[in-house]
C-alpha cells in the first residue's frame, strides 16, 4: 500500500529527496507519489514537515 500527500502540501520537495526509489515527483499543486514505484518505507513520512503525508 503507497503512501499519500494530502494538499496540506507545502512543495518542499523533502520527501522526494528523502525517497530511496524516487517515487515522488511535483506534480500541479504538491508532490504526487506514484503508487506503483513506492515501497511504503515511510522515509517521506517522516521527513515531511507539515505531516502532508500518509498511509493510504
Amino acid at each position: 500500500m503507497a503512501h499519500k500527500i494530502s494538499d496540506a502540501c507545502v512543495s518542499c520537495g523533502a520527501c522526494a529527496a528523502q525517497c530511496p526509489v524516487n517515487a515522488i515527483a511535483e506534480g500541479d499543486n504538491k508532490y504526487e507519489i506514484n503508487p506503483d514505484v513506492c515501497v511504503d518505507c515511510g522515509a517521506c513520512a517522516a521527513t515531511c514537515p507539515v505531516g502532508a503525508i500518509s498511509a493510504e
